[in-house]
C-alpha cells in the first residue's frame, strides 16, 4: 500500500468506525438498488462503484473507505437515506454518503445548467451566422468562457466541502473512473467535464499528493480536450519508442554502477512520459518535441544530501551540461516544499537526458506530498528538510495547507478556504455562494435585490421553511415574492436571524434610508410650494430658485429644506426685494471700516472685531454657542446676526451680499467668569430620526435629563413610522451637546442624531 494514500485516509476528519466485511456488506447493500441503473453518463452505477472503491483500494484507502462508495450511490436511490444508512451501518457513514451525494447532485445540476447554457449560446451564434449578424466572438470562444465559468464553480463547490476530506477522496475516485469510462467506450464526456478535471480535480489530487490520480487524469482529460494534439504527441513517443529505451537504459545501468563504484549507494531509475507535461513544456517553453529533454529522463536517489551533491558533480563530469538547465532545489526549496536537482546533460551520442537528484526522504515528499509529513514522523529523519508531522492531527493540519496552497494557485488569493460559506442552488440549477447560516432571505438578495425586497416565504428542497431557517449545502432554493413592497423591519433585528450577508443587510438599510429621504423630500417640497404661494411666486420655476440659492437642483433645495438644513427664512429673503439703502455718512458704512485691534464684548456674549456697541443677535436658523465657528452678517435695522460658520442660511447670505459679511469672534466673558457670575446659556437645536415606538420621547428625554441639560421645546413629527424629533435645550457650552448627541445615539430605534 503506498504511504501517501493510507496516510491522506488519516487525515480525513473523524475516521469511519471498522466493521467487520464492511466492504462485502455495502456492496450486497447497494447491489439490489444498483444493478439495472445508469449515471447519467450511461456507465452501469454498480460498475461505476466498483471502480471507485477499486480506485480507492490502489491509493490506499481503507476498506471502510471503500466501503463509503457504495453507500454513497445507494444514498440516491433511498427514500430516507441518512436513516437507513445510519441503522445499518452507523452515523459516520451515513453522514459521509449524504455529504457526498449533496456535491454529486450540486455538481450534475451545475453541468446541466452549463449545458443548457452552452446550447443556447451555440444556437445564437448560428442564427446570426445565418442571418449574417456580427458576433461577439466565434462559437469555440463562448463556449472555452463557459467552461471556464464551470470549473471556477466547481472548484468553489470542492472548497466549500472540503471540511471533510473523504468527500473530496470520493469524488477524486469517481471522476477518474468516469474519464476512464469514456476512454474505453470510446465516447466524449464534454468539454466542461474534461475542463473541470484537467484544471480543477487533476491539480487537487496534485496538492494532495495523489499522483496516481493526477498524471492519469490529466492525460485522460487532455485526450478529450485535444484529441489532435494527444494523438500527435502519442504517435512521437511511440515512434523509436523500443530504440529511445534501449538507450535510456544502457544509460541507467552505466550511471548506477559507476556511482556504487564511488561509493554511493545509489537507485537510478526511468521516469514516465506523461503526454500532458510534455505539452505543457513544449507550450510554455515554444519548444519541438525532439528539445523536450525529458523525453529521455533518469532519477537518481541516494541517502544523504551530501550523497546528492557528490552524485551531481560525477554527472557534470560524465556528461556535458547544459548551463541553463540546471535548478538547485535543495538550497532553495519550491514554495510547496518540495527539493531535488536538476539538470540537463547530452551523452557522447548529443542527446539530451534530464537527470533528478534527490534523497529517498526528498523522493517521498515530491511523490506523495503532505503524505510526507507523516510518513516520516521522527524528526531526525536524514535528507528531507520538511515539517514532521507528530499526530493525526498534524496530518490533518498540513492537508488543509495544501488545499489553500491549492486555491491560491488557481484563484490567486489566500483568501477563503476557512471562510465559512455554503453552495445552493436556484430552480434553476444556478449556484448561489452564501456565507454560513445564511437564510432564505439573504439568498433572494443575492439572486436579485428586487426579489429580496418581495420575498414573503421560501420552499427549501420543495418544503416551506421559515424565512430565517438556515441554509444547508447543496439545497435548491425557491422563493415566494409579493408583486410590489418592501423588507421588514424585523430582517435588520439580529437576534430574530433573518439575515446573515453583509450585503443583504446593506440593501435592506438602504431600502428603508431611501423611503426616509423620499418622505424628507415630500416634507420639503411640500414647505417650499406653501411659502411660494404666500409670496405670489407659484410661477417661479422650482430649478432655477435652487440653482440662485446655489444649490444644483429642486430636489436638493426640497431635501435641504425637508432636513431643516436650508431654512424657509433664507428661501424668502431671497424672495423679497430688497430695501432701499440707507443714507451713509461720508465715510462709508461702519461694517466696512478696517478691524481694529481693539474690540469690545457685546451683552451676547459675542465679540465684534473693528466695531464699537454694535447691536448683536444669535441667529434662530442655527443656534450658535460657544466654542461654535461663528460669522456675522449685518441685516438691516436688527445689527449684526451671528451665525454658525456651517450654516447653509449664512452661505447663502454670504453668496448674495458678500459686503455685508463681518468677522466676530466669541468673548471671554462666558468661559472666564468668576463663581459668583451667572452662567450665559445658549439654546441649541438637536434633531433626531428614529424609528418611532412607545416610550420613544421619554426615553431621549431622559438622556438630557441624566446630562442635567435644560430642556426647553420640543417639536415630534411620525409619519409611517418614522420619527422626526428636535429637542431645544440651554447650554453653556456646545461641547455638551457633543457628548449628549452621543449618549442618545445608543437609545434604541434612533437613526441620527445631529445639531439643527
Amino acid at each position: 500500500m503506498p504511504p501517501a494514500s493510507s496516510a491522506i485516509v488519516a487525515a480525513t476528519s473523524d475516521s469511519l468506525p471498522r466493521q467487520a466485511q464492511a466492504l462485502a456488506r455495502a456492496r450486497a447493500f447497494a447491489e439490489p438498488l444498483l444493478a439495472s441503473e445508469r449515471l447519467d453518463t450511461g456507465e452501469n452505477i454498480l460498475a461505476h462503484a466498483d471502480a471507485v472503491a477499486g480506485v480507492l483500494h490502489d491509493i490506499g484507502g481503507s476498506e471502510a473507505m471503500q466501503a463509503a462508495a457504495y453507500l454513497v450511490y445507494a444514498c440516491q436511490h433511498l427514500n430516507r437515506p441518512q436513516e437507513v444508512i445510519a441503522k445499518a451501518f452507523g452515523d459516520n457513514f451515513a453522514a459521509l454518503a449524504v455529504e457526498t451525494t449533496k456535491l454529486v447532485q450540486l455538481q450534475r445540476a451545475a453541468r446541466l445548467k452549463h449545458a443548457e447554457v452552452q446550447a443556447k449560446k451555440e444556437e445564437e451564434r448560428q442564427a446570426a451566422q445565418e442571418q449574417d449578424l456580427p458576433m461577439v466572438a466565434p462559437g469555440k470562444t463562448v463556449v472555452s468562457e463557459l467552461a471556464a465559468s464551470q470549473t471556477e464553480n466547481v472548484r468553489k463547490m470542492l472548497l466549500a466541502f472540503s471540511r471533510d476530506l473523504r468527500v473530496v477522496m470520493l469524488r477524486l475516485a469517481s471522476r477518474l473512473q468516469t474519464l476512464r469510462y469514456f476512454a474505453a467506450c470510446k465516447g466524449d464526456p464534454g468539454e466542461a467535464l474534461a475542463s473541470e478535471s484537467l484544471h480543477v480535480f487533476a491539480p487537487l489530487a496534485n496538492r494532495l499528493g495523489i499522483w496516481q490520480i493526477k498524471w492519469e487524469m490529466e492525460d485522460l482529460a487532455f485526450r478529450f480536450l485535444e484529441p489532435q494534439t494527444y494523438k500527435e504527441v502519442a504517435r512521437l513517443l511511440d515512434e523509436k519508442r523500443a530504440e529511445r529505451e534501449a538507450h535510456v537504459e544502457q544509460v541507467r545501468q552505466r550511471l548506477e554502477v559507476e556511482l556504487n563504484e564511488l561509493g554511493v549507494k545509489a537507485s537510478v531509475q526511468g521516469r514516465p512520459k506523461h503526454i500532458y507535461s510534455i505539452v505543457k513544456k513544449m507550450r510554455g517553453k515554444s519548444l519541438d518535441f525532439e528539445q523536450v529533454f525529458d523525453i529521455r529522463a533518469l532519477r537518481v536517489i541516494v541517502p544523504e544530501v551530501a550523497d546528492c551533491y557528490t552524485a551531481l558533480a560525477h554527472v557534470h563530469a560524465r556528461f556535458s551540461p547544459l548551463a541553463d538547465e540546471f535548478d538547485d532545489y535543495i538550497a532553495k526549496p519550491k514554495p510547496n516544499g518540495y527539493q531535488s536537482l536538476h539538470t540537463v546533460v547530452r551523452d557522447e551520442q548529443g542527446k539530451a537526458f534530464e537527470i533528478q537528484i534527490r534523497t529517498q526522504a526528498m523522493h517521498d515528499h515530491a511523490e506523495h506530498g503532505v503524505a510526507a509529513h507523516w510518513a516520516y514522523k521522527e524528526a531526525g529523519v536524514k535528507g528531507y528538510a520538511g515539517v514532521s508531522a507528530s499526530s493525526e492531527y498534524d496530518a490533518k493540519i498540513a492537508v488543509l495547507r495544501q488545499l489553500l496552497a491549492w486555491e491560491r494557485d488557481l484563484s490567486g488569493t489566500a483568501q477563503g478556504l476557512f471562510d465559512d460559506r455554503i453552495y445552493v442552488l436556484t430552480p434553476d440549477a444556478a449556484i448561489v455562494e452564501l456565507p454560513q447560516g445564511a437564510t432564505a432571505v439573504d439568498f433572494a438578495y443575492s439572486v436579485h435585490t428586487d426579489l429580496g425586497h418581495r420575498c414573503r416565504g421560501a420552499r427549501v428542497d420543495g418544503a416551506m421553511v421559515t424565512l430565517n431557517t438556515p441554509l444547508q449545502n447543496g439545497q435548491t432554493v425557491e422563493i415566494t415574492a409579493a408583486k410590489e413592497g418592501g423588507p421588514s423591519r424585523d430582517w435588520l433585528n439580529a437576534e430574530l436571524g433573518y439575515l446573515v450577508s453583509h450585503r443583504a443587510k446593506s440593501k435592506v438599510r438602504a431600502w428603508f434610508n431611501a423611503q426616509a429621504m423620499q418622505e424628507t423630500v415630500a416634507r420639503g417640497r411640500e414647505a417650499v410650494e406653501k411659502l411660494l404661494q404666500r409670496e405670489g411666486k407659484t410661477s417661479l420655476k422650482l430649478d432655477d430658485l435652487a440653482i440662485a440659492l446655489g444649490l444644483s437642483s429642486a430636489q436638493e433645495m426640497f431635501e435641504q429644506v425637508g432636513k431643516d438644513e436650508l431654512s424657509l427664512r433664507a428661501i424668502e429673503s431671497h424672495l423679497r426685494p430688497p430695501l432701499p439703502e440707507p443714507e451713509l455718512p461720508a465715510e462709508g458704512p461702519v461694517w466696512l471700516k478696517k478691524p481694529r485691534k481693539n474690540a469690545t464684548s457685546s451683552s451676547a456674549g459675542v465679540l465684534v472685531v473693528g466695531v464699537d456697541s454694535l447691536m448683536t443677535q444669535l441667529a434662530k436658523c442655527c443656534k450658535p454657542a460657544p466654542p461654535d465657528e461663528i460669522g456675522g452678517f449685518v441685516t438691516r435695522g436688527k445689527g449684526v446676526s451671528i451665525h454658525r460658520a456651517d450654516c447653509t442660511d449664512f452661505a447663502h447670505l454670504q453668496r448674495k451680499n458678500p459686503d455685508r459679511v463681518i468677522e466676530v469672534q466669541w468673548g471671554g466673558g462666558q468661559s472666564s467668569a468668576g463663581r459668583d457670575s451667572p452662567a450665559t446659556f445658549y439654546p441649541v437645536d438637536v434633531a433626531i430620526e428614529a424609528v418611532d415606538r412607545q416610550g420613544l420621547l421619554r426615553d431621549i428625554s431622559d438622556v438630557f435629563a441624566r446630562e442635567k441639560m435644560n430642556v426647553i421645546g420640543v417639536q415630534t413629527q411620525s409619519v409611517k413610522g418614522i420619527a422626526w424629533m428636535t429637542f431645544t435645550i440651554e447650554v453653556p457650552d456646545a461641547r455638551q451637546v457633543a457628548r449628549a448627541m452621543a449618549v442618545v445615539g445608543d437609545v434604541p430605534g434612533v437613526r441620527v442624531v445631529r445639531r439643527k
